[in-house]
Formats: structure tokens, C-alpha cells, sequence
């Protein structure tokens, strides 16, 4: 049985992550995106320490669907490494669950 997952991807500012998500769920590779604005990340990056305002956008999918999400964020994200992590969904409403998968069902006619 597929898995749901939450896949979380960080975006330098709103105009990318809401193009973003709208790809995502329009081409039923999620069937939800939240855009979290306002995220301050510290990371290390090439020896630095650095700091950035991001957009946090998490993306509710299906482990089946994961490597396509994956090709689209990469094919629009300007980092040149951008965060791709999976979280697996290990509790959920069956029928929110039932909604996910039927929303990111892959549909021949498209």
C-alpha cells in the first residue's frame, strides 16, 4: 500500500514557493502545499555559518509520487542545493487520507 509523506522544501521568498505549489497540486503530484513565510534558517554552508529568510513550504503527497515531486522542485528551485526531505505520515483521519491519495492519483487523460 502507498505511504503518505510530507515533504518539506524551503524557498527564497513567496512568488517562487506559491509557483511552486501551484504546480505541484495542479499537476496532482500534491494534493496540498502549505506556504509557511517568515522562516529565519541558520545552516552551515560551504565552511559559514549563514542566515536567510525563507519560505517554508510543506508538501502533502504520496511516497509513489515522491520522485516526480522531487524532479519539480529541483527543475524550479534557485539554490543550488536545495532541502528535499521526506517525513513519513504515520497517523492520519482515514478519510483525509482517502483524500490525499485519490488527489494525487495519477489520471491518464491528463
Amino acid at each position: 500500500m502507498d505511504e503518505a509523506i510530507v515533504v518539506v522544501t524551503n524557498l527564497p521568498d513567496l512568488d517562487t514557493a506559491q509557483a511552486l505549489a501551484r504546480r505541484l497540486v495542479g499537476e496532482k503530484l500534491a494534493a496540498c502545499a502549505n506556504i509557511l513565510p517568515g522562516v529565519q534558517s541558520i545552516y552551515r554552508w560551504q565552511g559559514q555559518v549563514e542566515e536567510a529568510g525563507e519560505v517554508t513550504v510543506l508538501i502533502k503527497t504520496m511516497r509513489s509520487r515522491y520522485a516526480a515531486v522531487e524532479e519539480a522542485i529541483q527543475s524550479m528551485h534557485p539554490y543550488d542545493l536545495p532541502e528535499v526531505i521526506a517525513l513519513p505520515v504515520v497517523a492520519a483521519m482515514p478519510a483525509y487520507l482517502a483524500w490525499l491519495q485519490g488527489e494525487t492519483k495519477k489520471d491518464l487523460n491528463v
